[in-house]
């Protein structure tokens, strides 16, 4: 216990050294949204109160965050030297900081796929935010083509996507590929290759090192599991057994980029599964007390996580946050993050392979 409040302290306490460079392009879903479907119409938002209540930058006000505070990427920047968060693509100005803080162009609701999340109405798509980076790539031209690559070469890209792919499958009243469901193997097999595309994309631009988050056990969150009508503490084995196979060929293809590309490029695999999984099963030796409801939006469906004008119309909302491993039914506290933080950064091969974030952002 005291080393996991030890953990939280210098995380939490951090101060960012600006001596320090360190830039970062992120792509992926509402786990690493850093505000950009703010600027989209959608139903897929964070952009009202208590999202955010936690994020010390803003004052506690809504950043477009799907958390209480920090996602993963931001709190990894700051231990790594970032002097800012860098900003969603979507949002005025935000070219201007391309070469300086790098860029996030992750979108709630979207997915690998393109289909993916089309009852949200907006939302970017993996290959649609490859795109945006695309159009970002231009403006590093004015620091010549050199020095550009040069400086792509030392930035992180790291991806996470995935999740909503697999909550849609679950979902039969959306179809995939124009017919019926496919089965799992296929489903897993068309993901990889999508998301193997944007990786190639990624690297003919630039990219250098990479850093591909898994997919948790989703079987877990509590939207899954009340839409299963599960007890508590348990999770749906199948969802989590779709994605340990889909986590399983992306770190097969993942390892097969490194000995096309590499030594000059690195993939680095983050196992999320393995790290969330441990953090649900043992929460109280992480300093949880719970792990099964989420904070904020109640214990049944439709989970909705708002702040009205007075306490009849406000959603429920937990005591202590710190002590949930879920803010919602979808997504981590900062508490949780910051645990996954540590690991994805000084752990082992288990849950970074073939090195971890720190390894990877020293990596020359």
């Amino acid at each position: 216990m005291r080393r996991l409040i030890s953990i939280i302290f210098v995380f939490t306490s951090f101060h960012v050294l600006p001596a320090l460079s360190f830039t970062s392009f992120v792509f992926g879903d509402s786990l690493v949204d850093a505000g950009n479907n703010d600027y989209l119409f959608t139903l897929s938002k964070a952009d009202s109160p208590p999202y955010g209540i936690d994020f010390k930058p803003s004052g506690g006000q809504p950043t477009g965050r799907f958390t209480n505070g920090r996602t993963i990427p931001d709190i990894i920047g700051q231990v790594l030297g970032a002097v800012s968060f860098p900003p969603p693509y979507l949002a005025p100005s935000s070219q201007a900081d391309a070469i300086h803080r790098g860029i996030n162009y992750a979108s709630g609701a979207s997915g690998i796929l393109d289909e993916t999340g089309a009852l949200f109405i907006g939302r970017v798509p993996l290959r649609e935010q490859v795109n945006y980076f695309e159009q970002s790539r231009h403006y590093l031209n004015v620091m010549g083509e050199n020095r550009s690559k040069e400086f792509l070469k030392k930035a992180i890209f790291s991806l996470t996507s995935g999740s909503n792919d697999i909550l849609n499958y679950f979902q039969p009243s959306i179809p995939f590929l124009g017919g019926g469901k496919v089965s799992p193997s296929t489903f897993q097999d068309y993901m990889v290759f999508n998301l193997t595309v944007q990786l190639k994309r990624l690297h003919e631009m630039g990219a250098r090192k990479f850093v591909v988050v898994g997919i948790g056990p989703l079987g877990c969150i509590p939207f899954v599991r009340a839409l299963n009508l599960l007890p508590s503490g348990k999770c749906s084995v199948g969802v989590n057994e779709l994605i340990q196979g889909y986590n399983k060929k992306l770190n097969a293809t993942l390892d097969q980029l490194n000995q096309e590309l590499g030594p000059e490029s690195m993939f680095v695999y983050a196992n999320s599964y393995d790290i969330f999984w441990k953090i649900v099963r043992n929460y109280r030796q992480y300093g949880f007390e719970n792990a099964n409801d989420p904070c904020c939006g109640g214990y049944f469906p439709p989970f909705v996580c708002f702040k009205g004008s007075n306490a009849s119309t406000t959603s429920v909302l937990c005591d202590d946050r710190s002590k949930y491993v879920f803010w919602d039914a979808y997504h981590p506290t900062e508490a949780a993050n910051i645990i996954i933080s540590k690991m994805l950064l000084d752990g082992d091969e288990s849950v970074s392979f073939p090195i971890n974030v720190r390894e990877l952002y020293n990596k020359n």
